[in-house]
């Protein structure tokens, strides 16, 4: 595809402006009407059939004609930040800013659409990639920061807000509490993207998991607080572990149930399905018993995820995982858009002061809960913890539980949620848009020169050979005349040539290029295959029952490991050698050796041997040798062994014997090849 130039990009920003601008101005109604609980769409529902209320038809309608729209706009936006390579995120919100500027309407989003709609799949979707193995190793510093840290949050925020503005003490804890969650789907996908170690995202995203349950438990306490008076701090801890632990009890049995059903069927439709009802199925019934609806979805995720996939098929595997990452796709689009829609510009440059404060709170709380908790369990790094910090962000829940506010807080409910918008804006495009490179200056992001070096040489060679093909195309259409065409042709083939030989060295020397590659090659083989069997069905070629049985072996292969055959492929045989090299080496660098061999794709034969030649227990290999290979294989042994590999007497020819502090060598020519099986 090609990249677009700035003048383009313009104008399709300038388009999806205009597209919002339209879905918003010419939609009339209240978003409240379609996001209320589900008692109340039920009680909606039966009035309408029973026609009490008429406008509900063009309600509905309406309705769906705003969340088509907004999925247009989350498309067009998704466009644009690919190409100037910015979060996804931050452009929604930016989006939804704009829009809620040129809007003629005001749209009030009910928090229930929010915590009951879009936030189920969010949080199943992480839980459901995370591995119950990875999380058990770092569970004691995720849960430090998870319920620790978001109480540590919750009282520093509302200190520094009591001490630097006139709020009491108990709203002060009521916006603590409201704060403390993070949510880092911003700076997830970036992570992925990146390519940063796999511990530091399961670190964010473990953390986000569990403190969004521990922070709606303490919200809910602290307004109860708030609003009664009453603080029992007994009451207060056995009420916070029953609803917590009651929540991921609900979700740890759900997750068992539709794991076990998954297991009896063979219906990828179905299955699928299952997994969609466990996830807004744990939190409704969480929910209805009165205990954490978020927890029981994080429970129900982790057990579905690490269960669930070893009981499906290849074919539903695959469809499972690309239906929720789909899912999560939607749901943040409908958020972060909502995010912006909701914030008013005109009230956040009026509070601007106590939103100042809540900022500086907030980010001092971070601090402390980072520098402060992460010491528990496995130590976590310096740079890892300097990414953590910044990669606190708050979103999708503080945002409902700051529409949540029940309006007997008076008017600093109001100021309550102008500040929770604030900090929401200023993490999201602030610490959102500089965390790649706050990434990049932490240098967590491990680059290969080796790779690099052979991404530039193969590029060079393609451009190259891009340019040897058209002017040959030019000098056969005879837009080239002959003499430019000779004068041009040999250098232009040279220097592609001798860029892919350079390219091809380069993967000699850096066997784990080539696995890449391989593995690359393999998949998108394989996903071809997929697409012909799909166009064979359509085309009435063959039959379902053929499309089914051969599609679930391509989606087999598609979903396994791809080690072994790799290794496979890249074992030359000795077929071709037309040398075999006996190395004898010490016992305990055998290990090593056969593995760089083995990578680097000679094959070799270990053979027992014995005595104790350069003074240790040895043992021998032998290595078949293709023409012109057997200075890589010393390079590698010299990698391997000893600093110097010299030979026994200079000028020696071959068969030679090379003498090394950890290994002697022996060349022999081959005079004929047998192989058994």
């Amino acid at each position: 595809m090609k990249k677009p130039g700035k003048a383009q990009l313009r104008s399709l920003l300038l388009f999806v402006l205009i597209i919002s601008a339209m879905i918003i101005t010419t939609s009339n109604f209240d978003f409240v009407q379609a996001a209320g609980s589900s008692a109340n769409l039920i009680e909606e529902t039966s009035s309408h059939l029973q026609g009490q209320n008429p406008q509900e038809d063009v309600n509905e309608i309406l309705i769906i004609e705003l969340a088509i729209g907004l999925l247009l706009v989350a498309s067009l936006v998704g466009i644009v930040t690919e190409r100037l390579r910015v979060p996804y995120t931050a452009g929604l919100v930016l989006i939804g800013l704009v829009l809620a500027l040129v809007g003629e309407q005001e749209i009030n989003v009910s928090p229930d659409l929010i915590l009951g709609i879009l936030v189920p799949p969010l949080i199943f979707e992480a839980a459901f990639q995370v591995k119950a193995k990875d999380l058990i190793r770092d569970i004691a510093p995720i849960l430090s920061l998870a319920i620790p840290g978001v109480l540590l949050t919750t009282f520093l925020v509302g200190g520094v807000l009591y001490w630097g503005t006139d709020f009491s003490l108990t709203t002060a804890l009521v916006f603590g509490s409201l704060i403390a969650a993070t949510d880092p789907v911003a700076v997830v996908g970036l992570f992925r993207s990146l390519g940063v170690p796999p511990r530091l995202q399961l670190l964010l995203e473990g953390e986000s998991l569990f403190n969004d349950g521990t922070a709606i438990v303490i919200f809910n306490l602290m307004i109860t607080i708030a609003l009664t008076g009453n603080f029992n701090i007994g009451e207060s801890i056995l009420n916070f572990i029953f609803v917590s632990g009651g929540g991921f009890i609900i979700g740890l049995l759900l997750g068992l149930l539709i794991s076990q059903a998954i297991s009896i069927i063979d219906n990828p439709s179905i299955e699928t399905t299952l997994t969609s009802v466990l996830a807004f199925g744990s939190y409704l019934v969480a929910e209805q018993l009165h205990v954490s609806g978020v927890l029981a979805v994080v429970a129900a995720g982790l057990v579905s995820g690490n269960l669930g996939p070893q009981r499906m098929a290849s074919t539903t595997r695959i469809l499972v995982f690309n239906f929720w990452e789909y899912a999560a796709f939607i749901a943040n689009s409908f958020v972060f858009l909502l995010i912006g829609l909701q914030i008013d510009l005109n009230i956040l440059i009026s509070d601007w002061q106590v939103i100042l404060w809540a900022i500086i709170a907030v980010l001092v709380a971070r601090a402390a809960s980072i520098y402060g908790l992460s010491w528990i369990g496995s130590g976590i790094p310096r740079r890892f913890k300097h990414v953590l910090y910044w990669g606190g962000l708050r979103g999708a829940i503080s945002l409902a539980l700051a529409l949540s506010l029940p309006a007997e807080l008076g008017a600093q409910g109001p100021i309550i949620r102008s500040m929770a918008f604030g900090v929401v804006l200023f993490t999201l495009l602030v610490q959102g848009l500089t965390m790649k490179p706050f990434i990049n200056r932490m240098n967590l992001v491990q680059k290969c020169e080796a790779q690099e070096e052979y991404e530039g040489l193969n590029a060079r060679a393609i451009i190259s050979q891009t340019a040897y093909n058209q002017l040959e195309s030019m000098y056969q259409d005879g837009l080239l005349s002959k003499p430019v065409w000779d004068t041009l042709s040999k250098p232009i083939k040279n220097h592609s040539s001798n860029l892919i030989e350079a390219a091809n060295k380069t993967i000699q020397a850096n066997p784990e290029i080539e696995t890449r590659e391989i593995e690359s090659a393999i998949k998108e083989a394989l996903n071809s295959e997929r697409a012909m069997l799909q166009e064979l069905l359509r085309d009435g070629i063959i039959s379902e029952e053929t499309f089914s049985r051969l599609v679930q072996e391509v989606d087999t292969a598609l979903t396994k490991n791809q080690a072994e055959l790799i290794q496979n492929l890249k074992s030359r045989s000795f077929q071709d050698a037309t040398d075999l090299m006996a190395v004898l080496i010490q016992e305990k660098d055998l290990p090593q050796i056969s593995f760089l061999l083995d990578s680097a794709g000679y094959p070799t034969i270990h053979i027992a041997s014995t005595g104790g030649f350069l003074g240790r227990k040895n043992a021998t290999l032998l290595v078949g040798i293709h023409p012109g290979k057997s200075d890589e294989i010393k390079k590698i042994l010299k990698q391997a062994t000893a600093p110097d590999l010299e030979p026994d007497s200079e000028g020696q020819k071959e068969p030679s014997e090379l003498l090394q502090n950890g290994a002697t060598i022996f060349s022999l020519a081959i005079e004929r090849h047998e192989e058994l099986y």
